[in-house]
Parts: C-alpha cells; sequence; structure tokens
C-alpha cells in the first residue's frame, strides 16, 4: 500500500508542482444541491441524493492523490430551520450513505470521524454514525471528517466549557489556557487545520464552518454546484491552492 508522501509525489508530477504545493488537509461546504435540482426540474431531495454520490467519488480520488484529511460540511445547526420534510429526507439519505460507504472506506483504508454535536440527531443516523466511526477506527489511511449537525461557533463554546470545567476541578491554570489549549478541545484536535477551503455554488460565505481551524487556510470558490463537482474541479482547486504563497503573517 502506498504512504501519503508517495501519492503526493506521483500527483505533484502528473500536475507539474512540487509535492510541499499540494494540500494535506482539504475541507469543503458542499453547496448547491438544491439548485442543481431545480435546473433539473427536479425534487430538491434528488439534488440532496446526487450530492451524496459524489462525497464517495471526491473522496476516492482524494485518497488516490495523498490528501491526508478530507473534511466535508455536510449538515450545520442551522439547517434545523428547514421544512420538516426537507430535514427528514437529509437524515434519511445521511443514515443510507453511512451504511453503504462502509465496505469502500474499509476497502481503502479510510477512518471516518465526526465533527458536530451527536445531541439532536436522529437515533438511526446517531448510530449508523457511531457503527461507521466504530469499524473504520482503526485505519490508518485517509481521515474523513464529516460535519453533521455542526457549527464553527457552538464548537467553540463546546471546548471553552470543557476548559472552563477543568478549570473549575484544578486539572488547569488560568496560564495554560492559550491558543493550543482550545485547539486541543476541539471537535477533533488531532485532524489539523484546512491548507484550503473550497466552497461550490459561487457562494462567497464561509457560513459557520471551522471558524478557529481557517485562520491561515487558502480559499477557493467555484461556480460548480456540488453534484456537478468532479476530479478535474478538485485537481483546479489544488492548482489554484499551488499558486498561491503562504506567508502566515510575514513578508
Amino acid at each position: 500500500m502506498e504512504t501519503f508522501e508517495q501519492k503526493l509525489r506521483k500527483t505533484a508530477k502528473r500536475l507539474g508542482l512540487k509535492p510541499e504545493q499540494i494540500p494535506h488537509h482539504i475541507a469543503i461546504i458542499m453547496d448547491g444541491n438544491g439548485r442543481w435540482a431545480k435546473r433539473k426540474l427536479l425534487p430538491r431531495v434528488m439534488g440532496h441524493r446526487q450530492g451524496a454520490k459524489i462525497i464517495e467519488r471526491i473522496a476516492l480520488f482524494c485518497v488516490d492523490l495523498g490528501i491526508e484529511s478530507l473534511t466535508l460540511y455536510s449538515f450545520s445547526t442551522e439547517n434545523w430551520n428547514r421544512p420538516k420534510s426537507e430535514i427528514n429526507a437529509l437524515m434519511h439519505i445521511h443514515s443510507e450513505y453511512l451504511v453503504d460507504i462502509r465496505p469502500v472506506l474499509m476497502k481503502n483504508n479510510v477512518k471516518l470521524i465526526h465533527l458536530g454535536r451527536r445531541d439532536g440527531l436522529p437515533a438511526p443516523v446517531l448510530n449508523d454514525l457511531t457503527d461507521t466511526m466504530k469499524e473504520t477506527s482503526a485505519n490508518t489511511g485517509m481521515i474523513l471528517a464529516l460535519a453533521l449537525n455542526y457549527s464553527g461557533r457552538t464548537e467553540i463554546v463546546d471546548a471553552t466549557r470543557k476548559i472552563a470545567q477543568e478549570y473549575k476541578k484544578g486539572k488547569l491554570r488560568l496560564k495554560d489556557i492559550d491558543e493550543q489549549c482550545i485547539s486541543q478541545n476541539l471537535y477533533a484536535s488531532n485532524l489539523g487545520e484546512p491548507d484550503l477551503l473550497v466552497r461550490t455554488a459561487n457562494e462567497m460565505r464561509i457560513s459557520n464552518f471551522l471558524l478557529w481551524q481557517i485562520s491561515y487556510s487558502e480559499f477557493y470558490v467555484t461556480k460548480t454546484l456540488w453534484p456537478d463537482f468532479t476530479k478535474t474541479s478538485v485537481e483546479k482547486a489544488i492548482l489554484a491552492y499551488a499558486s498561491r504563497k503562504r506567508r502566515f503573517g510575514t513578508i
């Protein structure tokens, strides 16, 4: 089985880049499912179903590229304000997807993790999420992080509460609370920060996604709707990322 480094070298050579120009962690705000369905005169739920199919294709392509982590924004806490019929359909699609993708994740050594609050998720979705995470927990390849019932602000609030509890128990001193401490108390402290944040459907918003983690991420916005997102779309985003000079506040 090829290592991340070996895959990165192959990807870089094919794209005419250096290995260090390939992002290690890509995060995607998947937008445009409803608009895709509307353009095709289909119910919105059909757009969401097509969007779910694209997840598997893009995830496997990222595995081949040598990407170490892929984080996907699939359902925000604000999405609960949508019509009940659409929410029910979305939850059913999530449950189906989490079951159907298990063999694929196992075959490709992909580890699934969850970002977000478990409270509030329907029992079938929570059970399927838990089972898939458990089954893939020993996998050592790419990490696929699913931001489900997720909010960037809520994540920071939850991290702050954990830190406050540790301080109250006397396990933390005031001087111990720094950026590293906050990072370690986020939903997935071992995931790391995205190098590249992609948003589809030409929307110029962060939408409460990874607010702490994207402080130095490179942004790439495309007009492509998520159900039309392809391998070529991923490569265009990577090439755009490679053209940037990341200064991290320096000259």
